[in-house]
């Protein structure tokens, strides 16, 4: 369930309803063939694969259906497909079984939140040129990992009492700073080739953003690949001594409600929202159950990312377009 909240804040009813009735369709001259544009393992993802996925995003994230941007997105949605199709292989490899009724009830739970029935909402998608294939595949990738991640990683994730003291008391330690309510969007660099294009697409995501075209929660749900991309790229509240000076100046520098510029780091480009900023006190110390639960959130999010890592690193994986 905790891997299927992603994809049920994928798709918003207006901005279907919006690509459904606007011209500027996506046409790129591999979304109608079958051109192989990767080969991950004994898998292939083809042009078709990349239109349909293409048009769903540009359908979900707001952002302007250019040309431009569609291209500066086509390895960012490459990589998510190379991502699923790990994901799916993994799954086969532990046996697990993704049926029907798991599918359904993801689907479901998308419509549940966009408030309309299953059918009405797969309706929706066709009125859109949006092929519902497309979001069954989504979903039952995100299944499948789910079920890897519990099998394989949820074992490994033990959090005793002196984990939970020694963050009890660091924060306690912390009373008079500041604590920051916001929500990250964080691109990746994997390859320093990829650092110019990375650094556009990030640039580009804020301006549409500060111009009111795209959401910032959108664009995390569909793009970020840290903690809390399921949720908008909400990271709760944070304490000033936790973040990095880079971080910490782009928040410093923000008022509430505000997008910060993108910010380099070591690993990528990250892009803040600062949501709220309060006074660490007694009365905000978090309860021992939430620590306890950040600190499973953190640890698993980082087991499950270094695991995919992991298999994109072990895997051969060709991508065959530019």
């Amino acid at each position: 369930m905790i891997m299927l909240q992603r994809l049920s804040l994928i798709m918003g009813v207006l901005f279907i309803y919006s690509f459904s009735h606007s011209q500027a369709m996506v046409k790129t001259a591999f979304a109608a063939t079958q051109q192989i544009v990767a080969v991950v393992n004994e898998d292939a993802i083809s042009g078709s694969d990349l239109g349909k996925r293409m048009r769903l995003i540009m359908a979900s994230s707001g952002l302007p259906n250019t040309d431009e941007i569609r291209q500066k997105l086509v390895p960012q949605v490459l990589r998510t497909l190379i991502n699923e199709a790990l994901m799916m292989q993994e799954a086969k490899k532990i046996n697990a079984n993704i049926s029907k009724e798991e599918i359904e009830a993801g689907l479901a739970q998308i419509a549940q939140q966009n408030n309309l029935k299953p059918e009405q909402f797969l309706g929706m998608l066709q009125k859109g040129g949006i092929d519902p294939s497309t979001m069954y595949d989504q979903v039952k990738a995100q299944v499948a990992w789910g079920k890897v991640i519990q099998a394989k990683l949820r074992p490994r994730v033990t959090i005793s009492s002196r984990d939970v003291d020694d963050i009890l008391e660091r924060i306690k330690a912390k009373i008079g700073t500041t604590e920051y309510l916001s929500a990250e969007i964080f691109l990746p660099v994997e390859n320093p080739k990829e650092e110019a294009r990375v650094r556009k697409l990030a640039n580009e995501m804020v301006r549409e953003i500060k111009s009111g075209k795209a959401s910032f929660f959108k664009l995390a749900q569909q793009f970020s690949q840290s903690a809390g991309s399921m949720n908008g790229g909400d990271k709760g509240w944070v304490n000033e001594s936790q973040l990095s000076e880079e971080l910490l100046a782009g928040l410093a520098g923000l008022e509430k409600n505000q997008v910060s510029k993108p910010i380099k780091a070591i690993d990528g480009y990250h892009i803040l929202f600062l949501r709220d900023k309060r006074t660490l006190t007694e009365d905000t110390v978090p309860s021992r159950q939430q620590i306890e639960y950040n600190i499973g959130s953190e640890r698993m999010d980082k087991l499950q990312r270094r695991h995919l890592m992991d298999l994109r690193l072990s895997s051969f994986i060709e991508i065959r377009i530019k």
